[in-house]
């Protein structure tokens, strides 16, 4: 039997189930090797329309994103990214968040290619 740590943290790292692709216009994402350049862009992305809320090690108005990759599919990553407010209307583990964090994620007027860049940051990010 799990304590109630213990099913915290194994609630925090279940991948969203079959489907949990989030609610957006993302629907696939195809993953290869990590793309340093795209990576690169990320970074730069992510410094000016992500920072002021979220960190990697430590949560700050938003949650950490350490380890956001093993948690989520890449769909619901840039889904919450382009879509925030409906994903936290609707998806159930975007609520979650919402109840948790108690913050609206904002919508940053981010482009499908600039969230699939900071979605290979987060990528890199993660393999450290």
């Amino acid at each position: 039997m799990l304590s109630a740590c213990g099913k915290e943290k194994e609630k925090e790292q279940a991948v969203p189930e079959a489907g949990g692709k989030g609610i957006g216009p993302v629907s696939s994402v195809v993953l290869g090797p990590i793309d340093e350049a795209t990576a690169e862009k990320g970074r730069k992305q992510f410094e000016t329309k992500c920072s002021a809320c979220h960190k990697f090690e430590e949560k700050v108005v938003g949650p950490a994103l350490k380890g956001v990759t093993e948690r989520r599919t890449p769909e619901w990553i840039m889904n919450m990214i382009l879509n925030p407010t409906e994903m936290t209307q609707k998806d159930p583990v975007a609520k979650e968040l919402l109840a948790e964090h108690l913050t609206q994620m904002t919508f940053q007027n981010v482009k499908e290619s600039e969230a699939r860049e900071i979605l290979e940051y987060f990528r890199k990010q993660d393999k450290r």
